[in-house]
């Protein structure tokens, strides 16, 4: 190689990987400045059958032979690349472009480790949630707290059944969607017991409260959930990464959480019915 470079890289406007339609392989196309065109046409006419080397922080990238005189400030360099290798070399003449010289300052690798320590304190977060509203639950609606607190801990577990069948991962977005489906699998139970305690504040017997309950608050549970789940599929439509890991969790703890809020606690409450005289509810 010469010492003195015939062409620099600030000469260069543009550097893409392109692919041939006959053969299918990728290329490289690179675009010159008006001054560069003209430097550009006067090299390749004079080393035509030489080879034209790319070189970066004294290195040779790349050394593509010179066909023919090109003129026009546009050329293609080909050579059955990969399409990383094409990738590569179009960074490499952009990079070569920039006023200054690219100088690694710090290199640092981040580790599994720090994803695994924001993944165990959101695990910790969310335990300390679900505690909180476990206790609240059977402090506040005491007898029928605790059935709402096993309906969501089924919830919870089919969720987790559920990911576990489709082989999905467990991430920071995904156990803010179960700490998420927490607070709405102890709302939905919540609307249900306000509307049994109007029954029963209206003299009837629990069996018929909590049938009333359930019967009064069937649609507005309903309603909630589907509005959350066309939130989900937005999310899931049109974002990336995390957000679609939050929207899939979402929706399918949605449509769980609908399971057990309407049927499973249903059937707990009709179990303790048919098992006891229960005179009065503990609500």
């Amino acid at each position: 190689m010469k010492k003195k470079a015939a062409i620099t890289g600030d000469l260069l406007t543009d550097a893409q990987v392109k692919i041939d339609p006959e053969s299918n392989e990728p290329y490289v196309a690179i675009t010159f400045n008006s001054a560069g065109a003209r430097l550009f046409d006067q090299v390749t006419a004079a080393n035509i059958g030489k080879r034209f080397a790319i070189v970066l922080d004294g290195s040779v990238y790349s050394a593509p032979v010179i066909r023919d005189r090109i003129s026009g400030g546009a050329a293609q360099i080909s050579g059955s690349f990969s399409a990383k290798e094409a990738t590569d070399l179009a960074i490499v003449l952009r990079a070569g472009s920039l006023p200054a010289p690219v100088e690694i300052v710090q290199n640092v690798t981040v580790g599994p480790s720090i994803g695994q320590d924001s993944i165990s304190k959101g695990l910790l977060a969310g335990g300390i949630g679900v505690v909180l509203v476990v206790l609240f639950m059977a402090l506040y609606y005491r007898m029928a707290g605790l059935v709402a607190n096993f309906g969501m801990v089924l919830n919870v577990l089919f969720l987790m059944g559920a990911l576990a069948a489709l082989g999905a991962t467990l991430t920071l977005p995904g156990i803010a969607a179960i700490v998420l489906l927490i607070g709405m699998s102890v709302d939905s139970n919540v609307l249900i017991f306000e509307r049994v305690k109007e029954e029963i504040r209206l003299g009837a017997t629990p069996a018929m409260s909590v049938n009333a309950g359930y019967d009064k608050a069937f649609l507005t549970v309903i309603d909630s959930h589907i509005t959350t789940l066309i939130t989900a599929a937005v999310l899931f439509q049109f974002g990336t990464g995390p957000v679609k890991g939050f929207a899939v969790s979402l929706s399918l703890g949605i449509l769980i959480n609908l399971f057990t809020t309407l049927v499973t606690t249903r059937v707990v409450f009709d179990s303790i019915f048919r098992r006891f005289e229960i005179k009065r509810l503990s609500i």
